[in-house]
């Protein structure tokens, strides 16, 4: 069921939202797939500001560097190779959109070894099948986060049945 709304913040058109894990490595990479990604599509620093300030509570400031970086490199991955538009939800919106939904569970399905599940969600993620530099991305962030102890759940990988209805075009 949606969160309702406040006019700070909102979801795209269509996104389907789920609760904000209460778990620690779920609720960063979502938060920080989000903030990265509205930095690059807008230019404003204060989204990768968030970011770093989520990861840095967490973490502290030198391994919330590390891990930006490689956040960094797979949100950029994305954003060149996909075909369709990425939606991601507004600053402290309290749950994750679909696209959201799909980079936790590219990231879990790296660090659990669910390749086809680790495929059918970057190929629904991306509306292509133009992987691999998002694929590599995603494992060098999950190893990241492996070794500072931030081991997503099993059940964030999202079925590969399921990422696949997920599928849409980017409008032409």
């Amino acid at each position: 069921m949606p969160f309702p709304t406040s006019p700070q913040t909102k979801v795209p058109q269509k996104a389907s939202v789920l609760p904000l894990p209460s778990r620690a490595p779920e609720r960063l990479v979502g938060v920080g797939f989000r903030c990265w990604l509205k930095g690059l599509a807008t230019g404003d620093i204060s989204h990768w500001e968030d970011a770093f300030n989520a990861f840095s509570a967490q973490l502290g400031p030198e391994r919330a560097k590390h891990l930006l970086i490689e956040l960094s490199q797979f949100v950029r991955a994305i954003s060149t190779t996909a075909e369709r538009e990425i939606e991601v939800a507004d600053k402290g919106f309290c749950g994750f959109c679909r696209d959201e939904c799909l980079a936790i569970s590219i990231v879990a399905a790296c660090q659990h070894g669910a390749h086809p599940a680790l495929q059918s969600s970057a190929t629904a993620l991306l509306g292509s099948d133009d992987i691999g530099d998002t694929i590599l991305g995603a494992q060098t962030f999950a190893s990241g986060l492996k070794a500072a102890n931030l081991l997503l759940a099993l059940e964030s990988v999202c079925p590969a049945t399921c990422a696949l209805k997920a599928q849409r075009r980017r409008p032409m």
